[in-house]
């Protein structure tokens, strides 16, 4: 598949409110051709300066996007963490065994609503990391078209530059992530083993399904997809994802109804 067509279906599977701070690929490459189609412009001349400094203007544009949209997610994830912890501990206190209250009932409803919280938390996630993945993508791709087009150097410093933006690095996403992860496993246990046709058919129905659950699916195949060594890999891609099969049922998993003990 085509990168502009994996850009649009990614952004048609996202969440509605992120739809428009992907990367204007689109617009770029028209710029490109515009440029690549006008008369011959020798490199260093103040033509080919002037049609650089455009496209390099209309990229930074996207890269101060890229970076504000991601900032305030990542900001707005650690303060959702920090809460969904702290119901956690709350719920266990009050109504738990041995909490001041203690309410099978109560805590089995306060845990329910918070383990929904804590996999639509999960799917946000990974769909930002997605966000980073195909938005760096889109840029080296767009660089490559445009240094082939107008024989220009120019994809080659700006990734490096790239490389050093806040969008570009998800190592506290990654580790809210493996943490919202293990919060599933250490407080929501599963309380009953399911047979290989009974997952089956529930990850089915779940893959159909409408929400954050079908986008974080998707996310996870489309990150796979594009960071997966290739014919075309090279020093400018993103290293293999290499997820194993178990990733992407962790997450069909997330989403199951499980009983709280």
């Amino acid at each position: 598949m085509k990168f502009g067509k994996r850009l649009k279906q990614q952004i048609q599977e996202t969440l509605p409110g992120w739809r428009d701070k992907f990367l204007s690929y689109k617009d770029l490459k028209k710029l490109v051709k515009l440029i690549s189609s006008a008369s011959p412009m020798i490199s260093g001349s103040l033509e080919y300066g002037k049609a650089e400094a455009e496209f390099v203007y209309l990229l930074n544009n996207e890269i101060d996007k890229f970076n504000a949209f991601f900032m305030e997610q990542e900001e707005d994830f650690i303060i959702r963490h920090k809460e969904l912890q702290q119901r956690i501990g709350k719920v266990i206190d009050t109504w738990g065994s041995n909490g001041s209250q203690p309410s099978e009932t109560d805590y089995n409803e306060e845990m329910a609503m918070i383990r929904k919280d804590i996999v639509d938390f999960h799917g946000e996630m990974v769909l930002l990391m997605n966000y980073s993945n195909i938005n760096y993508t889109g840029l080296a791709k767009i660089l490559k078209k445009y240094d082939k087009r107008t024989g220009g150097l120019l994809r080659s410093p700006y990734i490096q530059k790239v490389l050093h933006q806040p969008f570009f690095t998800t190592d506290l996403i990654s580790k809210l992530v493996k943490e919202c992860e293990s919060t599933i496993d250490s407080v929501f246990p599963p309380c009953e083993e399911k047979t290989s046709n009974q997952l089956g058919e529930r990850e089915a129905i779940r893959v159909a399904g409408e929400g954050i659950f079908r986008n974080t699916v998707a996310a996870l195949l489309t990150m796979q997809e594009i960071r997966k060594g290739s014919s075309t890999y090279g020093r400018f891609s993103l290293p293999p994802l290499n997820l194993p099969e178990s990733d992407v049922t962790l997450s069909l998993q997330l989403n199951s109804p499980i009983a709280i003990p």
